[in-house]
């Protein structure tokens, strides 16, 4: 605590005082241009890896960086996704996993969860889609590269969870509105993003590509950066078949 509390310090008497005018303006409201769904991991920093500024981005955190279903949950996920998008009119959705995560770690191993940790079990059972794909497609992979494959997968799995609201496929379908799946390396720092052309995740080009599955093209000589070719394709197969 007296950590944080000479952080607050410091960022009243500096970062504060070179941008009294920022404040000033978001003092009287918000207009982020993204929405970023993330998790909840005190590694990953939105603003930090983008380098964005405060009030740049509209934020939703949570173990895995999940986004149920429409209709599948009560939760404050759907509220603040409709609140983004109806009351902020963002139209950049980022869904960003990472290495080594937690949740995804406990997704491979559910059952051991159940008693131990019964909130995260119940929490993780919303990532049930990512788990079976994970389980009837990958079933010869192990280890870390498992671990990399079900971060991968369950971002993709977050996009077409996001797609299954009304409000987003409404403003996918007039145009105002674009998906973006990326990792992020702890390690590396780096970040990836899918590529429905190239089909893999690659760095991150400006602008982004939207991320629509009917354009999806497998990938003859061009892989993914990040993920082997062999896994690449196991995503392929695994997602869009």
């Amino acid at each position: 605590m007296e950590k944080l509390i000479k952080g607050l310090r410091e960022f009243q008497s500096s970062y504060y005082c070179a941008h009294q005018d920022l404040f000033a303006q978001l003092a009287h409201g918000q207009k982020p241009r993204v929405l970023f769904i993330t998790c909840s991991d005190s590694r990953v920093d939105p603003n930090l890896i983008t380098n964005a500024q405060i009030g740049e981005l509209f934020v939703i955190r949570n173990a895995g960086n999940m986004i149920p279903p429409y209709g599948a949950t009560n939760g404050g996920e759907g509220a603040a996704l409709e609140y983004a998008l109806q009351a902020l009119d963002i139209n950049q959705i980022i869904v960003c996993g990472h290495s080594n995560c937690g949740a995804m770690k406990g997704l491979l191993k559910l059952n051991e969860l159940e008693e131990k940790m019964p909130l995260v079990y119940e929490w993780l059972l919303q990532a049930e889609a990512t788990r079976r794909l994970v389980k009837e497609n990958y079933s010869t992979i192990t280890g870390d590269k498992l671990l990399e494959i079900t971060i991968a997968e369950n971002v993709l799995t977050q996009i077409e969870n996001l797609r299954t609201y009304p409000i987003v496929h409404s403003r996918i379908r007039q145009g105002k509105l674009t998906l973006h799946a990326w990792v992020y390396n702890i390690e590396s720092g780096g970040v990836y993003a899918y590529d429905p052309i190239r089909h893999g995740y690659v760095t991150p080009a400006s602008p982004l590509e939207a991320v629509e599955p009917e354009e999806l093209i497998h990938p003859e000589n061009e892989h993914a950066r990040w993920l082997s070719a062999a896994q690449c394709d196991r995503i392929y197969r695994g997602s869009y078949s």
